[in-house]
């Protein structure tokens, strides 16, 4: 099994891509190309990163980072996907998370932030293609592309150090109307839920001709706290709670329709405490529409 650091170098190269931020509704706020940087010194034990934003009409934005260890707050997997943020929420405290897919020569990462009310306030999505590689073309995702029966394989690793676990994942999504229903089960486990289908249209004008296009979220409510999953461009899905209160477990989660039947997700855990307790990787493919 590889170590967490050579899991990092994964990632090494020059990432080119861009920053979108979404308002917690799933509006476009604003994207911005960006160029992310991350070389290997010292024989690989140091890691030097730089990250350059370019905003169409403002100054470029630059930062450097160099680490030789990582923080608690991180965890890998072998692929070089990864997370990273918060160990803990609590009240009255800035809290949040980046989750990391990594496949190939492609990178799909995804920020979710929450005030100090708990409350989200911001999603970016930052999609990257490694420099002198062709990406794969994407389009947004959609509610009709997740209808079907999944079957997958995950892994679960834990920031106490105990050992990772593997198990097998089916996951069923129907629709009915506006409604969304949807079973996931694994290790034992058996999990319904339902959601409401939301339909957001968005206008945009561009050189005096206005575009119109719509776009679906799913809203699940029955549970103690309300979570929301926006479908978002490049096949990506971002899934949070829209506001988090103490006494209450949550998760924060990404996902990228990679083609129409092979999916991948990547899960941050929370307990009831606001603690965090796990990130899961999972794989899965589609077996039945």
């Amino acid at each position: 099994m590889s170590t967490q650091w050579e899991n990092l170098l994964q990632n090494l190269g020059e990432w080119q891509g861009s920053f979108t931020r979404f308002s917690p509704q799933g509006e476009e706020l604003e994207d911005i190309p960006s160029v992310v940087t991350l070389r290997g010194v010292n024989n690989g034990q140091t890691v030097h990163q730089v990250v350059r934003r370019c905003p169409v009409d403002a100054p470029r934005e630059e930062k450097v980072f160099e680490y030789s260890s990582l923080s608690r707050g991180v965890l890998l997997f072998e692929d070089g996907s990864f997370s990273q943020g918060s160990m803990q929420w609590g009240p009255l405290s800035e809290f949040g998370a980046e989750l990391g897919l990594k496949v190939g020569d492609a990178r799909l990462r995804l920020v979710q932030l929450y005030n100090r009310e708990g409350a989200c306030d911001r999603i970016t999505l930052i999609r990257e293609q490694l420099a002198g590689t062709s990406p794969t073309p994407r389009p947004p995702l959609t509610v009709d592309q997740l209808l079907g029966d999944w079957e997958g394989e995950a892994k679960t690793r834990y920031p106490d150090l105990r050992p990772s676990e593997q198990f097998s994942t089916q996951l069923k999504i129907r629709r009915s109307g506006d409604s969304l229903q949807q079973t996931l089960t694994f290790a034992g486990q058996t999990v319904q839920s339902t959601a409401r289908i939301e339909k957001n249209s968005e206008k945009s004008s561009e050189k005096s001709s206005e575009k119109s296009s719509e776009k679906n979220s799913l809203y699940f409510d029955q549970g103690a706290i309300p979570i929301r999953v926006l479908m978002l461009p490049n096949g990506a899905s971002s899934n949070c709670p829209l506001w988090i209160r103490g006494g209450q477990g949550f998760v924060l989660e990404v996902g990228w329709l990679l083609h129409p039947t092979e999916r991948q997700r990547l899960i941050r855990r929370y307990d009831k405490t606001g603690k965090w307790v796990s990130l899961t990787w999972v794989r899965e493919k589609k077996v039945r529409d």
